[in-house]
């Protein structure tokens, strides 16, 4: 049967064709309380790149079993073999390096594998920087939920009450709060460079958009459903969202994130290009994210223009930050409860995706569930990067990885399968 989890990354266009894989490096047995059990060079891209392959940065230590908040069974501590087997797997997909965190009331684990950095071997730290891409929308998310119960917006707006110029009359039935849950219904893209191979995103990395161009790219077409009658993830929403934001506060929505979530929690691996100038590079550790060419090189496309994911999927954070943030998020440190419930409620059940499936999508976040353990929390990628941050509700058990696939269109969703499942003691199920 499919994981849940196979859904939860948005597909990016593929390239024709397909390379061979080789092997996964295999990263050693960890060793007891030792934050990394050793490090050896090996080939992790035969022909292109050798580095080492890095052992758990922790063992795991348990937590008494208490009673779920839900009523559920109480989780089990961390399956460290099952996690480290998890990750140890770079050939499925094919990836550089990966970093996993485990935590929550039922027990820790942490854990590392592969290189940062494929052309100097600098195995990878686990609080390395990385490139999130999606994971940018619950923090756009919770800074709009703030300003809403400050009064200072209403969810049931229409969009066009903050921003009259950008979207056309036909659109005036979209509310702020649809663009937060995907039910907006907007229009298709029109005009985006096709970026379906590793040579098109190294030509069109540098490429620089306005938040407004973005959003012009759907205001031809008409709305592909009603508002609030059907569910379609849309990165577009969340560009309105910040806009929204910053039509109410006067300055960027990244500043504005800073200043509620970023420097409150100390999230001091955490940024959003377009706030620092749109800022192409990564500074201080952080794991580079290759593509394979079609000649069977390896290219670090590391260094990007984000301006074309605008608070969509900028965001440039490490698992620590993610940690800190989701804990926080779900303790209700940044959200009353009356608005953090929105992130925890799915549209109305008669509410479907375009391909009839049930909604996975909250004003926010996304869910799934595996092993009869629901998770709430996102995913995110970007070219060479693929992340998470879940956990479920009462916090027994919180999961945060980040990783660097290198096949372009490659499905980055087994590696997240495997850690889901390692986490659930479901693996072979």
């Amino acid at each position: 049967m499919t994981s849940p989890f196979a859904h939860l990354f948005q597909a990016r266009p593929s390239r024709s064709g397909s390379a061979s894989r080789h092997g996964s490096p295999s990263c050693p047995a960890p060793a007891s309380r030792a934050r990394r059990a050793g490090a050896g060079r090996r080939t992790l891209l035969a022909g292109v790149a050798s580095g080492a392959a890095v052992a758990a940065l922790g063992t795991p230590v348990a937590a008494a079993a208490a009673p779920r908040d839900d009523g559920g069974p109480a989780l089990p501590p961390p399956d460290a073999p099952a996690l480290r087997a998890a990750i140890d797997d770079l050939a499925h997909p094919r990836a550089t390096g990966v970093q996993l965190r485990v935590t929550g009331s039922a027990g820790r684990w942490y854990g590392t594998c592969g290189v940062s950095d494929p052309a100097t071997g600098r195995p990878v730290g686990l609080n390395d920087k990385v490139r999130a891409g999606s994971i940018t929308k619950p923090f756009v998310a919770t800074a709009l939920l703030q300003l809403a119960d400050e009064g200072r917006l209403r969810l049931t707006a229409p969009v066009r009450h903050y921003l009259p110029r950008l979207l056309p009359e036909r659109f005036g039935a979209v509310t702020v709060a649809q663009l937060l849950d995907h039910t907006s219904g907007l229009p298709d893209h029109v005009g985006l460079p096709g970026l379906s191979t590793p040579e098109a995103v190294l030509r069109h990395r540098f490429d620089r958009w306005t938040p407004q161009q973005i959003v012009a790219t759907v205001t031809s077409g008409e709305l592909k459903f009603r508002p609030g009658s059907a569910q379609e993830y849309r990165g577009v929403n969340y560009v309105l969202a910040a806009l929204v934001i910053e039509q109410v506060t006067g300055r960027p929505y990244g500043i504005e994130i800073r200043e509620r979530i970023l420097r409150p929690l100390r999230l001091g691996h955490t940024f959003f290009p377009s706030a620092q100038g749109g800022e192409r590079r990564i500074h201080g550790p952080h794991m580079h994210g290759c593509l394979l060419m079609g000649d069977g090189s390896l290219q670090d496309v590391t260094e990007f223009d984000m301006s074309g994911s605008y608070a969509d999927g900028e965001i440039v954070t490490s698992t620590g930050d993610m940690h800190r943030f989701l804990a926080a998020l779900f303790s209700g440190a940044l959200l009353p409860e009356r608005q953090l419930r929105r992130m925890f409620t799915l549209p109305p059940a008669h509410v479907r995706m375009l391909d009839g499936s049930p909604t996975r999508y909250s004003a926010g976040l996304q869910t799934a569930t595996v092993g009869g353990v629901t998770f709430w929390g996102k995913t995110g990628q970007h070219h060479g990067y693929a992340s998470g941050m879940f956990a479920t509700r009462d916090q027994q058990r919180r999961l945060v990885w980040s990783f660097t696939p290198v096949e372009p269109g490659a499905d980055p969703s087994p590696m997240a399968e495997r850690i889901v499942a390692a986490a659930t003691g479901t693996t072979g199920q």
